[in-house]
């Protein structure tokens, strides 16, 4: 089968923001007075939009306390609003397989948990000759992945039914969306989560970079 459009999450897919990310966690924690945590930690914790990365990072007593959870919330969004770029970059070969499936006329779109505005900032710094379709992050009002509502908002936009869009990710909830929207489902094996994680969650296809992508699945 040829795939008609790709639709790609972003952290741990496209973009290695860990070190950002974390960063910008222990400030907050540091700043209300809680432990920081590991990266190996921190790999665990996102992947379910902001808010839930915030519990995850808190102490459990705190956790339970959603007025608590919106304060620390707010200032971590701040944190991280100033290094949203410090030190993420994409993988090594994304670009290369970006540009490729442009050049071949398929289009693409960025779906995360990851705040909107975030999202987008760092779409068009990082890939600025890549013409997205559609970037997507946690907006008001729209289910976070694994909702398929997002991806099939996407999918619609260019005009291609499910079973012809191709969709990547690093985590059992990618892996989750793309089986809830009806998307052949793409594991990498360079982002935040383990590959085995990656088969239990059910992937269609396993790639170990971005180049391996074209001896699975034809465009």
């Amino acid at each position: 089968m040829k795939y008609k459009a790709a639709i790609f999450d972003l952290d741990g897919t496209l973009i290695n923001s860990l070190a950002d990310l974390a960063d910008s966690v222990d400030e907050a924690m540091t700043h209300y007075g809680f432990p920081t945590h590991t990266f190996e930690e921190y790999r665990y914790f996102v992947g379910n939009g902001a808010r839930k990365l915030i519990e995850r990072s808190l102490p459990k007593d705190k956790a339970s306390d959603p007025d608590f959870v919106s304060e620390v919330l707010e200032y971590y969004n701040g944190c991280y609003e100033r290094r949203l770029t410090n030190k993420t970059k994409p993988y090594d070969g994304i670009m290369e397989m970006l540009t490729k499936l442009q050049s071949n006329s398929i289009p693409m779109g960025v779906c995360t948990n990851k705040q909107h505005f975030a999202a987008e900032e760092i779409v068009n710094k990082l890939f600025p000759n890549i013409k997205f379709g559609s970037v997507i992050g946690d907006k008001k009002g729209l289910p976070r992945k694994p909702d398929p509502t997002k991806v099939l908002q996407i999918a619609k936009l260019f005009d291609v039914k499910p079973e012809y869009v191709a969709y990547f990710g690093d985590t059992i909830v990618d892996m989750k969306t793309a089986h809830n929207a009806g998307f052949l489902s793409i594991g990498v094996t360079w982002g935040f989560r383990p590959e085995s994680e990656l088969i239990e969650s059910g992937a269609e296809i396993i790639i170990h970079h971005p180049s391996e992508l074209w001896q699975h699945v034809e465009f």
